[in-house]
């Protein structure tokens, strides 16, 4: 049976088409996944199916759904009340009987009912927003890159759990640019570029014998898991020495000791919840609350953002995961990019202006958009405006957190020539062991706050020497999770 059907969709903003002429239908029980480039129009139409749209933008076409209709949000925690435990919030969803199925088709402990939204890993939050979708008893549940950020084994139990809900015969309308994880689940693809479909059919035809030029550069730029080259260490940068940090009470990391050389990427990976973030925002003044010292050439850099001069705050720069919310929604773009200029190097505004507008353009954002307000770009566009305007502090050293995560292979691709073309040191804290293998230098395997293996990137990946990640670099893991 057909629970969702989309006729002649378009959507419009200011007279700028972002949806053109998109037509899909989805049964029960089975999965299409809508894949382009960001900015290509997934979102647009998954809140379609929604019976939404963003401000200012105008829906046409036909939308018909059989039944209720639930949404998977790409960063499950804003879907998350951070101030009440969770059970008091499932209390209010519905009876007990249908909270508790509920909890058990999305695989939740009903132990972890009793804490807050902030004590749980990235994949026990996307479990507890599937639960919570689950409750209404959907017919069709729109998940918008439900895998974003997620480690390799929390990504498969993502995907293990959406495979059993899509078998108990919920439609799913999934939002990607994971291309493993379309592999993995999808019967369908759906290939959008600048709102329009350039090819739709099984997937399995789709991903093996593209028809259109485009999906097959997206397919191509995928990162490989590939064992890099033996290099030549450089003499350390930044050095971190016996650093043990803390939430409140909390030991998150345990005696991590570290170092980087100028123009080396040093890559820290890890399961969600085992540190990475917390030990890269220690690296940046971000995070105070730790014993021993992140040493820059020698010399121990302060704990307190607040209390770094502006040289040192430059030449440390930091890069965060979710582009958007590290941008003023009030301010041009190009304003806030370039505000690093006046900053911290003592630029006109009229210079840094200039600077910014040029560099932007070297990443694919040209002055049209960067006079937009940040809700004016995609998330591909603004992650590449947030490190570009980390890059206009001429950085020693750049801490890049989770900054591929969400990109579409495409966008992600051109990121990671840019960074591989960097002269200073890259703290790059990923997920995602391609892109860990085309840049990475070294490797650092967090576990629990615990530094569990350490070493020249070509020996990490060959050869494994901890559990962890030998799972994170399972190739088969996603695959054998749908089944």
């Amino acid at each position: 049976m057909t629970v969702v059907r989309v006729e002649g969709l378009r959507a419009e903003a200011r007279g700028r088409p972002l949806v053109d002429g998109v037509d899909l239908a989805v049964e029960a029980g089975r999965v299409l996944a809508v894949v382009g480039e960001s900015g290509s129009g997934k979102t647009t139409t998954g809140m379609a199916v929604l019976g939404e749209a963003a401000p200012g933008v105008t829906v046409t076409g036909t939308v018909t759904v059989t039944g209720r209709v639930g949404f998977v949000p790409q960063h499950p925690a804003a879907a998350l009340n951070p101030v009440r435990r969770l059970r008091k919030v499932f209390r209010e969803l519905g009876p007990p009987e249908a909270v508790a199925a509920a909890l058990r088709r999305a695989r939740v402990d009903p132990d972890l009912l009793d804490r807050y939204p902030h004590q749980l890993s990235g994949g026990q939050q996307q479990r507890v927003v599937l639960a919570q979708v689950l409750v209404g008893d959907p017919a069709v549940i729109v998940a918008d890159e439900p895998t974003t950020g997620q480690d390799a084994i929390t990504r498969a139990e993502v995907v293990a759990e959406l495979a059993e809900v899509v078998n108990q015969g919920v439609a799913l309308i999934l939002l990607t640019h994971d291309l493993d994880v379309v592999r993995a689940l999808a019967d369908d693809v759906l290939v959008l570029r600048a709102g329009r479909v350039v090819e739709a059919g099984p997937a399995d035809d789709v991903l093996t014998v593209p028809r259109d030029p485009y999906t097959r550069a997206l397919i191509d730029a995928q990162p490989r898991l590939t064992t890099p080259d033996a290099a030549d260490s450089a003499p350390p940068l930044l050095r971190v020495a016996g650093l043990t940090a803390r939430h409140r009470a909390a030991h998150v990391l345990h005696g991590v000791d570290l170092a980087v050389g100028a123009g080396e990427c040093l890559a820290v990976v890890g399961r969600s919840g085992s540190g990475k973030t917390t030990l890269g925002r220690c690296l940046a003044g971000l995070h105070e609350t730790y014993d021993g010292d992140v040493l820059l050439d020698g010399q121990p850099l302060p704990r307190s953002l607040r209390k770094r001069d502006r040289v040192a705050v430059a030449r440390v720069q930091y890069v965060f995961q979710d582009a958007r919310a590290s941008f003023d929604p009030h301010r041009t773009v190009v304003e806030q990019v370039a505000r690093t200029g006046v900053r911290l190097r003592g630029m006109t505004a009229a210079a840094a202006r200039e600077s910014a507008l040029e560099r932007l353009a070297e990443v694919g954002v040209d002055a049209a958009k960067a006079e937009r307000a940040p809700s004016g770009l995609s998330g591909g566009e603004l992650q590449r405006c947030a490190l570009v305007r980390a890059l206009l502090a001429q950085p020693d050293v750049l801490v890049c957190d989770e900054i591929t995560s969400g990109l579409d292979t495409l966008t992600q691709a051109g990121l990671l020539d840019l960074l591989a073309g960097l002269t200073c040191a890259v703290v790059l804290i990923s997920h995602d062991m391609g892109v860990v293998a085309r840049l990475a230098d070294r490797v650092a395997v967090l576990h629990a706050g615990r530094l569990v293996e350490h070493g020249p990137a070509h020996a990490v990946l060959a050869a494994p020497t901890h559990p962890v990640t030998t799972g994170l670099l399972g190739h088969t893991t996603i695959e054998e999770a749908s089944k």
